[in-house]
């Protein structure tokens, strides 16, 4: 295979040309583009400004920002601290129900209808004793109000 200088300054040629009609579509597509996106108005530009640099040009001067003043750290702790404040939710807080409770309080619940048949029963027998304290003082009452009465009639 033989290929000819001749020939390949034509196909690099051709290659050059394909490139420069390439890059001009590209070009006027991108026109086209930004002629839509602006339409009849003019393009605003964002102002230049100078922060960290001084310029010479009397022109450029007008452009540069005075340095920022820092806020004072107290305030803006102040300020951070204020915000991070909760405010009261409940104004009123039942304490019974904040105070931890004691570590038997489980078996306290579970015990306490135990206790109250308990309690009816020891209520039951209180009541019986008394009962039989009363019967006993009825019949030792009624033999003394017996002696005191023969000991009236025998003083009379």
């Amino acid at each position: 295979m033989e290929v000819s200088v001749g020939k390949l300054e034509e196909e690099a040629l051709k290659r050059k040309e394909r490139l420069l009609q390439l890059r001009k579509k590209r070009v006027r597509m991108g026109r086209c583009v930004q002629l839509l996106l602006i339409g009849n108005e003019e393009v605003k530009h964002r102002e230049l400004k100078l922060r960290n640099y001084t310029p010479e040009d009397e022109e450029l001067k007008g452009r540069q920002v005075a340095p920022a003043k820092p806020i004072s750290v107290e305030e803006k702790v102040k300020d951070q601290l204020e915000a991070a404040k909760p405010e009261p939710i409940i104004e009123e807080v039942d304490l019974t129900n904040l105070a931890p409770r004691k570590p038997d309080w489980d078996l306290k619940r579970d015990v306490a209808k135990k206790l109250e048949k308990l309690e009816k029963r020891t209520q039951r027998a209180i009541a019986e004793l008394i009962r039989e304290r009363l019967k006993g003082q009825e019949e030792n009452l009624a033999t003394a109000v017996e002696s005191a009465k023969q000991e009236d009639e025998d003083s009379d």
